[in-house]
This record gives C-alpha cells, structure tokens and sequence, in this order.
C-alpha cells in the first residue's frame, strides 16, 4: 500500500526524522489559510500529491509544467497552486493518461546547502527488502535529487548498500558505516547515524516494503532535512496498522483493483487485450511471459489464490470483463491444493451472467480435473480447450487476432 508524500512525512515525524513544514490541502478555499501557518522568508514549495514519480518533470494536460514549483512568494504559489490542483498530471510513472491532482502540500522551502564543488548538498537514503537475500538493506547515495536507477546504471560506485539482519536488528557499526559512505564528519555524520536509526526503526516497526528519502539535504545552518519521501507498506501487515489503513487512499487506485481485493484477488491491470485468470503469482508471470512470447500483450495479473471459490472465480471474471480493453480471455489452472472443478463452475457461472461473448481458452490441469473439464463440457459454452500452457496461450493469441 502506498501512501503521499505529506501523509509519510507526518508518520516520519513521530519516529523524529527532521522534514521541512508543510501543510497539505485539498481545496482552493484551504489555500490561504495553510501558506499562513508557513514562514515564507525563503519561499515556499507547491507539491502535487499523487502516487507516483516524476512529478517536478512531469507535465500538466492543460499545458502546465511541473508537479513541483518553487515559488518564491504567496502571490507566486497560490498561482501555482490553482494551476495544478483539479487537473491532471502527466509523468513517466503515471502513463499518457496521467493522475488527477487532487490535493497539494505546501511546505517551507529549504535553505539548500552547497558543496565545495558548487553542486547542491543532496543525498539518496532508502530502506527496503532485498528479495534475494530475504534481508533489509540500506541503500545509500552521494547523488541525490536524481533517478537512483540512473546512478546505479552510470556510476554504480556511488551506491552503497548494507545488509540488515532482521534476527538481530541494525546494529550501530552499520549506520555508522553508512555516514561514512555519504561522507558526513563531526555534527553532521552524528545526525546521519541517528536519521539511519530512525528510518530503520520506522521501517520495521510499520512493516514498510520501502522507504525512500530523496533527496536527503544539507541545509546551510548544517541541519539534515528529509526533503522528499515515498513509503510504501507491506499489505499482508496491514492488519496490524489500522492507524496506516487510514491513510489508504482509493482516488489513487485503480477501481478493479481495489474491487479484487474486496475478494481477496490480486490484480494489477496492464495495457494489454489478454486478460490472464491464474492460481499463483509464478504461474501468473509465466503465463504473462507465454502469451508475450508468441505474440499477445497481457491485460493484467490476476491470481485467485491456492484455495479460491466459486464466488471468487465469478467476481474475477466481472473484473476482467470491465475493462474494455481486454479482448480475450485465457485460464491457466494448475490444481494442487485447487480444485479444478470449482474453477470450471465458476468459469460457467461467470460466462451465463456476464453473457460473455469474447475469445475463451481454459487450460486445466492436475487436481481433480477430468471434473473441471467435465462441467466445461456440459455447458454449453463457446470456448476453447488448451493442451498445455503453451497450446493455449497460442491459440488465445490466435483467436484475438482473428477478432
């Protein structure tokens, strides 16, 4: 689950991690009163609030440039402000369709240090887990204020990442070595290790999936400032953050989506006209991949689970039927602890109450299937029979591209 930029620095705050003041609104008329409880001696920030990257070079679909403005007086930011709020923002996270601004964070700007080389003083600090050693890791940067993908591809020396173990916690030594890498000394590196304590503790005590600051500053009084962060949570710990579910904002997620997990699907819509039906997120990938191999474009990722209903079965398919981009439809069961034919009874249930009438190919295979294959049969539905993986995602490609 993500979160905005204002809602994670208020969460920070608690677990003392220095950020800039700000005020976060989501009306026009709130405007005024939120740049009044700011000092504007240095001027203000006017940041837009969706769940996505890119926003400072991201562009507006009514001509407006920037999702983030320095403004260096109210007058300035409330123009700003007026220009963003209600309208939609377009970056390279959000896709051509852009998101729907619909609340902003006015903050203090910062009085943004310099280094002897004249660059500004920013920093890139990350906690998030390494999947491939199942461990927190720290992930530290000298090159802050910019794409971390891009500096690992141009200049990987610049990164440093350090292992946690989460049997024993972050240990001292660790943050330590992580002020090292940003090379802070005296007051400064003391106000790194204890920053790097504090992200890690909130880290672990949220059960966050990834905290971001970046860029991380040195302002010109030698004060640390998170300038930027982005917090996401690991949803299967939600139920043990109710005060984090609050926070949940569904204006920012896609409407099947969040119908799916009504049901407890997981779906991700995709651009392509496939729709995938699947029981396991690794056979959901590879299913995914198949249909990319001989042809096709994915739709989605949709896994019912280990264990779904026939209730489940007929909610994804509801789901899938509402986007209109979908132009066939492939099923892809692998019964172990499934039931084959509980997938089928759903299929039919599904097909007779959508009235669906687009491309169909099932592949059934493993527990309990000459059931499932049965009660495909006896339906009466048009659909098709895949042999193996292979089989069907050839012919649902075929048959799209005949449609």
């Amino acid at each position: 689950m993500n979160i905005h930029e204002y809602q994670a620095k208020a969460l920070l705050e608690q677990f003392g991690v220095a950020v800039p003041k700000g005020v976060a609104v989501k009306a026009a008329s709130e405007f005024e009163a939120a740049l009044a409880k700011l000092d504007g001696a240095g001027g203000y920030m006017v940041k837009s609030q969706i769940h996505a990257g890119g926003r400072g070079k991201g562009t507006f679909t009514n001509g407006f440039k920037g999702g983030v403005k320095f403004s260096a007086t109210k007058e300035k930011a409330l123009e700003n402000a007026n220009a963003m709020l209600g309208n939609t923002l377009v970056t390279a996270q959000t896709g051509a369709e852009g998101r729907k601004v619909q609340a902003l964070y006015f903050t203090e700007a910062a009085n943004l240090g310099k280094r002897p080389d004249g660059r500004d003083d920013e920093y890139y600090l990350a906690i998030l887990l390494d999947r491939a050693t199942s461990r927190p890791v720290i992930v530290a940067s000298t090159e802050g204020g910019v794409e971390i993908e891009q500096v690992a591809h141009d200049t990987p020396e610049r990164i440093t990442k350090v292992q946690v173990d989460p049997a024993v916690g972050l240990q001292p030594y660790q943050a330590r070595q992580v002020a090292f890498a940003l090379g802070f000394k005296g007051e400064l590196f003391k106000q790194c290790v204890t920053l790097v304590t504090k992200l890690y503790r909130f880290f672990w005590e949220k059960d966050c999936a990834m905290v971001e600051i970046n860029p991380l500053l040195v302002t010109k009084e030698g004060r640390l400032l998170a300038l930027d962060a982005k917090v996401s949570f690991d949803d299967n710990a939600l139920f043990r953050h109710p005060d984090v579910v609050a926070l949940r904002d569904l204006a920012e997620e896609d409407p099947k989506e969040i119908e799916a997990s009504k049901f407890g699907l997981s779906y991700i819509a995709l651009d392509g006209s496939i729709a995938c039906l699947v029981n396991g997120a690794g056979l959901a990938m590879s299913t995914m991949d198949i249909i990319q191999h001989f042809g096709g474009k994915p739709a989605n990722f949709l896994d019912v689970g280990g264990g779904a209903s026939k209730e489940q079965v007929t909610a994804a398919f509801k789901i899938i039927l509402g986007d209109p981009n979908v132009k066939g439809i492939l099923v892809n069961i692998f019964g172990g602890i499934m039931d084959c034919d509980i997938i089928a009874q759903g299929i039919v249930a599904a097909a007779r109450e959508t009235g669906l009438d687009l491309p169909l190919v099932v592949r059934l295979e493993g527990n309990n299937v000459a059931a499932g294959k049965a009660t495909l049969a006896a339906s009466g539905l048009k659909l098709v029979a895949g042999d193996s993986m292979a089989d069907a995602a050839r012919k649902i490609v075929a048959l799209v591209g005949k449609a």
